[in-house]
């Protein structure tokens, strides 16, 4: 992933918080899979970039996934328990829709993922904390507010213009090294 890429080559300089930004804020009953189907083929041309990730168009007849609150909920409690626990949750979640076609909105899969992740079962009921449902609305309507209108989206700490979608690692890269000042080591 470029961004943790980024974190990677500037440690200690730069440090990557992943924020809540919903796609589909709620279930919509009127999305088919066939539309989910014909949607996901857009993921084909990230897919093809040398470090795009891996992407496969939705070939399953599970899900898709309904809304987007549910994978951003377990996302948040698995960061009440450290870095490392939302970073092996938010790996296995974008993993399981992107590439496995996974319903991760579907409980079951994400009990699963959490467990995947090797994280402690009884800690998964944090994911209905209010507190952190509360956390992902705000987070949410702050990227509204800068102007996000999708994912991949990132804002710099003293920038509050966000640079939207998927950019090469080298975009990315001269980004951060313009807010550093050209500072770099």
């Amino acid at each position: 992933m470029r961004l943790r890429r980024i974190e990677e080559e500037f440690a200690g300089r730069v440090e990557v918080e992943w924020r809540a930004f919903l796609l589909r804020p709620r279930p919509d009953p009127r999305r088919t899979l066939d539309q989910s189907r014909a949607y996901t083929q857009s993921w084909l041309r990230p897919a093809a970039e040398p470090d795009g990730g891996t992407f496969r168009p939705w070939a399953t007849d599970a899900g898709p996934p309904s809304h987007s609150v549910p994978p951003h909920l377990v996302a948040k409690a698995a960061a009440t328990l450290g870095r490392e626990a939302f970073d092996a949750v938010h790996g296995r979640l974008l993993h399981a829709y992107f590439a496995d076609n996974r319903d991760i909105t579907d409980a079951a899969t994400l009990r699963a993922i959490w467990h995947e992740a090797g994280l402690p079962a009884e800690a998964f009921a944090r994911a209905g904390d209010p507190a952190l449902a509360a956390e992902v609305a705000v987070q949410h309507n702050d990227a509204v507010q800068r102007g996000v209108t999708g994912v991949p989206a990132a804002v710099m700490v003293g920038n509050d213009v966000p640079v939207l979608g998927a950019m090469p690692y080298e975009t990315y890269r001269r980004w951060v090294v313009r807010g550093l000042d050209g500072r770099v080591s």
